[in-house]
């Protein structure tokens, strides 16, 4: 009797240990279940931001694309010429920008602070600058319009209440006929005569469009051009980006090299070669950069 009643308790005790477990197990599972359900839910409110976040820059995009000028436009102007844009993200800090007043046409290749969706919002305001720098003030030396520019892009930053030191490093030519002057805010100017086996380099003034301490006038570089000879300018973009077997920068030494090595191909083929070559050298590494790169032969 005494070891049937200890078998009868053991029995009692396994029983309730046992419900006691599947209580923990089930409560256990609850909480579980609620757990997954919050996060799903979070998931689902994330990734609804994400969409309307994606959605809001996409739109953003095709505002910038509307400030920029059309492909069509420029090529009607610039026959042999090639524009190899190639934004970090959806939006761009970079831009190119082109005007033509009379026979003089102007052609510029910008680069903001930043990328992505600040930097996009600073060149729209660089972008304004430079057209209200030809068009309002009927500025028509290189040199003059960086330095208007330079005046309305501080003038609208200093509206804001903290201090913006953004801005912008550009290259601007202005072509009239082969008549060449060049004006540029960090970004140079590249010339590739025809036939040549060097690229002759003027190099911009080492301030950019912004606030910068003991400010100058931007020097107008003028130059006669040749049939066949193409001019050259671009951000740091495409010099700067890392990849190859070592993971380096690829340095405007390279693109120079490049530049030359294919002096004969048309602009066309230019624009491709710049792009497989950026593609190839980056392989699986990321974009560092927003890329822009203009060529025009005369």
């Amino acid at each position: 009797n005494d070891r049937q009643a200890a078998y009868n308790i053991a029995a009692f005790v396994g029983i309730g240990l046992l419900v006691l477990l599947a209580l923990a197990i089930f409560r256990s599972y609850v909480q579980k279940r609620k757990a997954n359900d919050s996060l799903t839910e979070k998931n689902h409110i994330i990734n609804q931001k994400n969409q309307d976040i994606t959605a809001s820059i996409t739109y953003a995009k095709n505002i910038q694309e509307s400030i920029l000028p059309s492909v069509e436009t420029i090529r009607k102007e610039l026959p042999k010429s090639f524009i190899y844009f190639d934004p970090r993200d959806i939006v761009s800090g970079d831009f190119y920008w082109f005007n033509k007043v009379d026979d003089i046409i102007y052609i510029a290749a910008a680069d903001c602070t930043g990328h992505g969706v600040p930097g996009a919002m600073v060149s729209v305001i660089c972008n304004n600058g430079l057209n209200r720098s030809v068009r309002e003030h009927g500025l028509t030396t290189p040199g003059k319009i960086l330095e208007k520019t330079r005046e309305i892009v501080i003038q609208e930053f200093e509206k804001s209440e903290e201090e913006v030191r953004d801005g912008m490093d550009v290259a601007l030519c202005c072509l009239e006929g082969k008549k060449l002057s060049y004006a540029g805010a960090h970004n140079p100017l590249w010339i590739l005569r025809k036939g040549a086996s060097e690229i002759e380099e003027y190099k911009a003034d080492k301030q950019p469009i912004g606030k910068f301490v003991n400010p100058l006038p931007y020097q107008t570089h003028e130059l006669e051009l040749n049939s066949g000879d193409t001019l050259f300018i671009f951000s740091d973009g495409y010099v700067d980006q890392f990849g190859g077997e070592k993971g380096k920068k690829f340095k405007p030494k390279a693109l120079k090299q490049l530049l030359i090595e294919n002096e004969g191909r048309s602009m066309a083929e230019y624009h491709q070669m710049l792009e497989e070559n950026f593609h190839r050298w980056k392989g699986n590494l990321e974009q560092v950069d927003d890329v822009c790169v203009i060529g025009v032969r005369v």
